[in-house]
């Protein structure tokens, strides 16, 4: 089991319901044990997120550090007027001394206009940060009503939308049973690995968004397939050359590649390597399993942009047929070229 702090990035567009939502989380007792970074200067600093509360009780809570409170539910909410790596760095040496309470998840709020990718990158390529936290899962509120046009207008909201793990849409209430099937129709188009959920005014068991990622918590065991959410029964086609071109939906495509076997990581690294380097601009996120000789275990990789990831070890996790495989969402991505680079060797 992967000790580091599982970090789940909550984004969204504009007037997506993030703030509603983070509202409920922040007083949820689920979110116990918690840590929330929050953009102070996006659409949910820590002073919003108190006036706009829809908890009808007195809100308790203590200023424990700087920008930092501790709610009575046991979630510690830090506002972010640093770089995201120096809050996330400071966190963490402050919960080392004690000066924070224990914190065994967190999350970060993104702001809406916010492409997830660099950020993903971004926290890959500080050592510090990836010696003590891990990215669980990206969850991406979208709006019913809204959720169309903005994908279509705007390159962000559709950058979140093809990476998410997790799409919530929100306001189903606002929105015509016409508009939510055609807007759940599109998001299957852009991101059919992801998993869809409706909220509505922020109402939604924290479980559903946090802990969702390669670990299972709850049975303390990876859980590949579903943080892959890309189905091994396309394995048989792969070997007989029959897998469709995925179809690009506004550029976006997503697409599964199956490795052949035996392989070692220590060749593979090269060839993950080269394929950031190459098709890295394109790539908005990578993520796959490998079964090598080489390890006692099999590897999670993951990638973003030019940066991959260091693998995780998964140990005690295997299948009945081990396959390796690796899903890659990219945007104007030459899908032969990258399935070429990752099956030469």
């Amino acid at each position: 089991m992967d000790k580091r702090i599982p970090v789940t990035l909550l984004t969204g567009f504009l007037g997506s319901g993030k703030t509603t939502l983070l509202n409920k989380l922040l007083h949820n007792p689920a979110m116990k044990d918690t840590a929330v970074i929050i953009n102070e200067l996006g659409e949910a600093g820590l002073d919003q997120i108190f006036a706009n509360s829809q908890i009808s009780q007195t809100i308790e809570s203590e200023h424990i550090a700087d920008n930092t409170v501790l709610l009575s539910s046991g979630c510690l909410c830090c506002s972010l007027k640093n770089e995201l790596a120096d809050t996330m760095r400071d966190l963490f040496f402050k919960r080392s001394l004690q000066a924070v309470p224990e914190f065994n998840r967190l999350v970060i709020e993104t702001t809406g206009m916010a492409d997830p990718g660099p950020i993903l990158a971004n926290l890959m390529n500080e050592p510090v940060i990836e010696s003590v936290y891990r990215l669980d899962a990206v969850v991406v509120t979208i709006d019913a009503a809204y959720g169309l046009q903005q994908i279509a207008e705007q390159k962000e909201a559709l950058k979140q939308a093809a990476v998410a793990d997790v799409l919530l849409i929100t306001k189903r209430d606002t929105a015509t049973p016409e508009q939510i099937e055609a807007l759940q129709a599109k998001l299957s188009e852009i991101n059919p690995n992801a998993t869809q959920k409706f909220v509505l005014h922020g109402e939604i068991d924290p479980m559903q968004i946090i802990d969702v990622g390669l670990f299972d918590f709850a049975s303390k065991q990876a859980s590949p397939q579903r943080w892959l959410r890309a189905p091994a029964s396309g394995f048989s086609a792969a070997k007989k050359g029959t897998l469709p071109k995925a179809p690009a939906h506004d550029g976006v495509s997503t697409f599964t590649v199956y490795l052949p076997k035996p392989m070692a990581y220590a060749d593979f690294k090269s060839v993950i390597l080269k394929l950031c380097q190459t098709h890295g601009e394109k790539l908005l996120r990578m993520k796959g399993i490998l079964h090598v000789e080489d390890a006692p275990a099999p590897l999670a990789i993951h990638a973003v942009h030019f940066t991959p990831y260091p693998p995780t070890l998964l140990e005690g996790w295997d299948e009945e047929e081990p396959i390796s495989r690796v899903v890659i969402i990219g945007k104007g991505i030459d899908e032969e070229a990258v399935r070429e680079m990752l099956t030469q060797f």
